[in-house]
């Protein structure tokens, strides 16, 4: 009885135009990201990120944090065979997770601190981040997770695998591409070459931000 009231209510009533918008604009933008969503999720399962956070923000340790990163960056890199897969070098991090957060640890002894360094390989939320030749959506990665100490400095973002980022680095997305890592579709999404980047991008930001707010994170 009800639900055939409403129904008829429904039927016999025309939507407003500012009404009829705000729906079509509610549907545009779930398509949308759901869209770009999937485009983050098929480039995040190609990739491994690097996620280093500080002792503290002093200065010191905000120095020292970027040394960590240079040396376990150039500690796993040494340990990926030629050619490696990205299943290949997700299990080699996971099996040398003690070795990675020992040469981080080198570096923090060597600068006369005692703060201890861990390292592990878990799911983590990034932002977009932007770097000198690249840039990567905002989204859930898996990531190389290097904590120096108490862990409440700023973060460094960058990329474990495939080796893309800093000086040390020995590949570039287009090397990293035609090795067959990354689709033409994601090395255009990662070097700008997409139009519509910055919109995708921002419409994960905005995306992340909501689920945040819903999930109480």
């Amino acid at each position: 009885m009800y639900y055939i009231g409403w129904t008829v209510f429904f039927m016999d009533r025309k939507l407003k135009r500012w009404e009829v918008a705000l729906l079509c604009g509610v549907l545009a933008a779930l398509l949308w990201s759901a869209w770009a969503g999937q485009e983050q999720a098929e480039l995040a399962g190609q990739v491994i990120r690097l996620h280093v956070l500080a002792n503290s923000d002093s200065q010191a340790d905000q120095e020292l944090k970027l040394a960590v990163r240079d040396r376990v960056l150039e500690q796993a890199e040494g340990l990926y065979p030629e050619d490696a897969t990205l299943e290949q070098a997700r299990e080699i991090l996971e099996d040398n997770l003690d070795e990675l957060a020992a040469a981080g640890q080198q570096v923090v002894d060597e600068a006369g601190k005692d703060y201890p360094v861990t390292a592990q390989l878990e799911e983590c939320w990034f932002p977009t981040k932007e770097y000198e030749n690249f840039a990567l959506p905002a989204g859930e990665y898996t990531a190389l997770r290097v904590v120096i100490g108490e862990g409440e400095g700023q973060n460094w973002w960058c990329v474990a695998f495939p080796p893309l980022c800093l000086g040390a680095a020995t590949e570039s997305v287009e090397e990293a591409t035609a090795a067959g890592l990354f689709t033409e579709d994601q090395a255009g999404l990662m070097t700008r070459e997409n139009e519509g980047y910055v919109l995708k991008f921002k419409s994960l930001e905005l995306l992340g931000e909501l689920r945040g707010l819903l999930t109480g994170n």
